[in-house]
C-alpha cells in the first residue's frame, strides 16, 4: 500500500501547492510530497523546517513535538486545524493538520507547513465553508483513512493469528499456524525472527478498541500479549530477515519500536516512574513451527536487557550468556544461603560479589571496575562470606552465588 499512500499524498501536494507529509497516529512517517518549484512564482528557496526534516530523515517526531501538536486535540479533530509554531518544542513553523479519519476514528495526519503560502486558505467552521481546494484535499485524506483502516484491520487479524500461535491453547495452535501461513504466503517460509518489546502499553480509551499495531516495513505480523512479564504487557513482532545469518533487520525494527510512545508508557510502581522498555531478538527461524520457542527466546533476551544495562536496550538471544539458562527456568525462590545478601541493606555487597565473580575472581580487575581500593574489596568479600556462609575459594559455592545473583538481577518472573 505504500505506493498508494505516496500517490494520494502527491495529490494533496498538487491541489494545495504545498508539500504534504503523512504520518500515522504514532507520528511515524508514511509518505511525503515535494514542492514543485515550477508551480510556484516564488523563486526564493523554501525555508527548512527542522521538524519536517527530522520526520523525513528519521521517520519519527520527538516527544516534545508530539505533545505540542496533541495539545490542540488533533486525535479527536473532525476538521482541519491551524497550529501555531512553538520554538521551545522545535516547531519553528506553524502547521495545518488534516486529520485522516475513517468511520469516526483518526488513523493519521496530513501535515502542511503554514509558511505563508497557505495564509489565504480558509479552513471553514461555524462562519463559512472551507476553501474548495481544502475540501478536495480532505476527500483525499478520507481515502487515505480508508486505506489505513483496512491495513489496521488486516494487521489485527494477523496479530490474532500470531497470538494464538505463540500463547494459544495447544489444540488451536495448528489451525492458527495454518491460517497465519496462508496469510503470509511465501514470507512464512522464512527466514524470520521474533522481537519482544516489554513493557508495551495496550492503550486506553479509543486506543483499546483500535490498538494500532505497528506497521513498520519489516514486520509481517504483530500482537500485544498481556502479562508477558511482571513489567506489563509485551509486544511480539514477527520480522522478515534477508538471510538466516543476519539479524540486522530485526535489531533495526526493535530499535524503531523502542522509540514508540507505547514502549515508554508501561505501568510503573505507585511510587516511581514506569519501567523503561527493552527489546529482545530471537534466533532466526525457518517456517512457523518453532515460533513459540522463538517467542520465549525473544522475551528472555528482553528480560536480560532489563536486567543488565550492558546488554540493552536491544539484546539478542545468542548474546545474553548465562541469562539464556536462567530465562528458560521457572521462577524460583533465591537459594537460602544467598538470600540474606539480597536484602536491600546489602545491595553494595551483592554488587561487589557479582562483579568479583564476573571478573573470574581477579581482585585487581574487580577493584578497578568498582573504583575501590583492594583492601576495601577484601573487606566486602569477607562480609559476603559471613552473610552467606559460602567459601569464595570453592568452585561450587562460587557457581551457586554467581547464578543466584544473576537470577535475582533478572528479577522478572517467567510467564
Amino acid at each position: 500500500m505504500r505506493d498508494d499512500y505516496q500517490q494520494l499524498v502527491d495529490e494533496i501536494t498538487a491541489v494545495l501547492r504545498a508539500p504534504a507529509t503523512l504520518e500515522n497516529r504514532d507520528f511515524a512517517l508514511i509518505a511525503f510530497g515535494a514542492q514543485d518549484s515550477e508551480d510556484s512564482d516564488d523563486t526564493a528557496e523554501p525555508a527548512l523546517d527542522p521538524v519536517r526534516t527530522r520526520s523525513i530523515l528519521q521517520r519519527r517526531s520527538t516527544a516534545a513535538v508530539r505533545a505540542w501538536f496533541e495539545a490542540f486535540g488533533i486525535a479527536r479533530a473532525q476538521a482541519p486545524l491551524r497550529i501555531p509554531p512553538d520554538p521551545a518544542a522545535g516547531v519553528f513553523m506553524g502547521r495545518i493538520c488534516l486529520p485522516v479519519r475513517h468511520r469516526g476514528v483518526v488513523h493519521g495526519y496530513v501535515w502542511l507547513l503554514d509558511d505563508g503560502h497557505l495564509a489565504d486558505l480558509e479552513l471553514g467552521g461555524p462562519t463559512g465553508a472551507p476553501d474548495p481546494r481544502l475540501a478536495r484535499a480532505m476527500e483525499t485524506a478520507d481515502r487515505i483513512g480508508a486505506l489505513l483502516a483496512a491495513e489496521a484491520r488486516a494487521g489485527e487479524e494477523l496479530g490474532e493469528l500470531l497470538r494464538d500461535v505463540l500463547t494459544g491453547p495447544p489444540a488451536g495452535r495448528d489451525a492458527a499456524r495454518s491460517g497465519l501461513g496462508a496469510a503470509l504466503r511465501g514470507a512464512a517460509d522464512g527466514p524470520l525472527a521474533l522481537v519482544a518489546v516489554v513493557p508495551w502499553s495496550p492503550g486506553t480509551g479509543e486506543d483499546t478498541d483500535h490498538p494500532r499495531l505497528p506497521h513498520l516495513p519489516g514486520i509481517v505480523a504483530a500482537c500485544v500479549l498481556p502479562g508477558s512479564t511482571a513489567a506489563g504487557a509485551g509486544l511480539a513482532a514477527l520480522v522478515r530477515l534477508r538471510a538466516a545469518t543476519a539479524l540486522d533487520p530485526a535489531r533495526a525494527t526493535a530499535e524503531q519500536l523502542l522509540r514508540s510512545p507505547r514502549a515508554t508508557s508501561g505501568d510503573g510502581a505507585a511510587d516511581g516512574p514506569p519501567p523503561k522498555a527493552a527489546a529482545g531478538v530471537s534466533a532466526p527461524r525457518r517456517g512457523l513451527e518453532e515460533l513459540p520457542a522463538a517467542w520465549q527466546e525473544a522475551l528472555g533476551a528482553a528480560r536480560a536487557a532489563h536486567a543488565d544495562p550492558r546488554l540493552g536496550p536491544v539484546a539478542e538471544w545468542s548474546a545474553i550468556g548465562p541469562y539464556r539458562l536462567l530465562a528458560s527456568l521457572p521462577a524460583l525462590r533465591p537459594d537460602a544461603a544467598v538470600r540474606p545478601l539480597l536484602e536491600p541493606a546489602h545491595a553494595e555487597l551483592a554488587r561487589t560479589a557479582e562483579t568479583f565473580l564476573d571478573c573470574a575472581g581477579q581482585a585487581g580487575r574487580t577493584a578497578q571496575r568498582l573504583g575501590i581500593h583492594r583492601q576495601t574489596l577484601y573487606y566486602r568479600l569477607s562480609r559476603v562470606r559471613q552473610l552467606t556462609g559460602l567459601d569464595l575459594d570453592a568452585g561450587e559455592d562460587r557457581l551457586l552465588l554467581h547464578m543466584t545473583l544473576k537470577a535475582a538481577r533478572l528479577g522478572i518472573p517467567r510467564h
